[in-house]
């Protein structure tokens, strides 16, 4: 624990950010970080709480009251080691995770919670800074060899637990640069993309080879790669994008918010010019959806010089307080106003899109909403009805779909002979993150579907427990619950 009167001395206190004016006309992060003296007193708020129900509410198990402590006296080193004992990379949840462990936090109960995300992402940068962080190659090479498909999270995490282990691991990545969405999904604004490169020039120093430009089912058999490797281990990610089915959806105009945003990062990364972009410059902008990745379109839709910029999120607008059937210490759905809201948005809720309208030529002019209302009945589906006489049409030349994800795509499930389930991802158990291939294993969102950033980690590392134990008998790779598994 921090200090025992810490709680009771200091008040929540976090990063500031520059002004929306000054910070929308780059794509560089905008927070500005706490004095060291100040980190010491948030790390100071954690409590002796008995039960820490923070370890519960973070997937990776990070224990957090105990890099608290050394925070709060100052003994960074330590605070790094055991920060990193959990979470391979602290640089990305501490900038990208939306800190399931403070809302599980006891000192929420009825006051704010302890800073832990940014609390984080200052142990991790001032590792780096201090040089702390150098590669760590293990000492013993077992000669079994582990092909890792797709380099985000939970791809880089497997791939690091895996070399741990003394394996020979590839990771394969589709796209030019390592990273997943972490580096095509991610706006700069949001974590600048040195922050993934000098990771992964540390995981390249201790044995780990990447392969980018490698689409395994396209350029590259799967079948002739389970023949190469002892072991593979499927991360691809859920990138099966989610569509809406109403008139109009084929006018130029609309488009995917993945597509919008990868293509604005490979603008940032110096890969494509503004012009070949899909540039939200003097246009009225819709984003139907309101998560992150809607939120991250604002962001970029305000960067680019949009005109205006409208948000429409088809549920009801979330209370500003933990609902009543949400309480401590599960995670609560909150009304989220995010950095990119304050950039200027205008929000609806309640919001259903009922029709694209074009010109003659299909370029998208408008479109032609419905205002809902949300039934909800025990034991049964919520029922959505339209409202009469709510009908609107919109100005808009540009429409970005943020719906989220519908689960991985088919192409590896089929050459590899993967079965799905019925959300069609990889089918595989938390038990031993196998698929129904021997020697083939899952995790991520390819696994799990759609989640987060931490979770994507969690289940990374986890699987890379499995697969070292399915290569050597048992593991000594850590497991966040591990009680049933026979160990080295």
């Amino acid at each position: 624990m921090g200090k025992i009167t810490g709680f009771l001395e200091h008040e929540r206190e976090v990063e500031g950010y520059q002004s929306p004016k000054k910070r929308i006309k780059n794509y560089k992060e905008f927070t500005i970080p706490l004095e060291e003296s100040k980190l010491q007193d948030q790390g100071a708020r954690c409590m002796d709480c008995g039960i820490p129900f923070c370890h519960s509410g973070c997937p990776l198990g990070n224990l957090i009251p105990d890099f608290n402590d050394k925070v709060y006296k100052g003994k960074w080193k330590e605070a790094a080691e055991i920060l990193h004992s959990t979470n391979n990379f602290p640089e990305f949840t501490g900038r990208l995770c939306p800190a399931p462990c403070e809302e599980a936090c006891v000192l929420g109960i009825n006051e704010d919670p302890v800073t832990i995300e940014n609390i984080e992402k200052n142990i991790v940068e001032q590792a780096f800074s201090e040089g702390w962080i150098t590669a760590n190659p293990p000492k013993i090479r077992t000669k079994k060899s582990v092909a890792v498909i797709g380099s985000g999270p939970a791809g880089l995490a497997a791939a690091q637990q895996l070399n741990r282990a003394g394996h020979l691991v590839t990771v394969f990545e589709r796209d030019k640069k390592v990273g997943g969405l972490l580096r095509y999904g991610i706006p700069d604004f949001k974590m600048e993309k040195n922050v993934i490169d000098r990771r992964v020039k540390v995981l390249e120093e201790e044995g780990i080879i990447f392969k980018t430009n490698a689409h395994v089912g396209e350029n590259i058999d799967a079948n002739k790669l389970k023949d190469e490797f002892d072991a593979v281990v499927l991360c691809g990610g859920a990138t099966v994008k989610r569509s809406i089915p109403i008139p109009g959806s084929d006018l130029k105009g609309v488009h995917q918010a993945m597509d919008f945003l990868k293509l604005n990062n490979q603008h940032v990364d110096g890969l494509k010019d503004f012009k070949e972009i899909l540039s939200a410059k003097d246009k009225n902008v819709i984003v139907i959806g309101g998560g992150d990745t809607g939120s991250d379109c604002i962001g970029t839709s305000n960067r680019h010089g949009a005109t205006s910029v409208t948000n429409f999120e088809i549920l009801n607008k979330p209370t500003e307080g933990r609902p009543a059937h949400q309480p401590w210490p599960y995670w609560p759905m909150k009304l989220k106003t995010t950095s990119s809201h304050q950039e200027g948005v205008e929000r609806f809720f309640s919001m259903s899109t009922k029709e694209f309208l074009g010109d003659k030529n299909k370029n998208l002019k408008g479109l032609k909403t419905v205002e809902v209302e949300w039934f909800f009945k025990q034991g049964e589906r919520p029922q959505l009805k339209e409202v009469p006489d709510t009908e609107k049409e919109w100005e808009c030349e540009l429409a970005l779909l943020a719906l989220g994800f519908t689960g991985a795509e088919k192409t590896l499930a089929d050459q590899f002979g993967l079965k799905m389930d019925f959300r069609t991802n990889i089918e595989a158990s938390t038990k031993n993150y196998a698929t129904n291939v021997p020697g083939v294993f899952a995790a991520g969102d390819m696994r799990r579907g759609q989640s987060l950033i931490v979770w994507a980690i969690s289940e990374g590392r986890q699987a890379a427990h499995y697969v070292d134990a399915y290569l050597m008998g048992a593991s000594n790779l850590p497991l966040k619950d591990d009680s049933d598994l026979p160990r080295a």
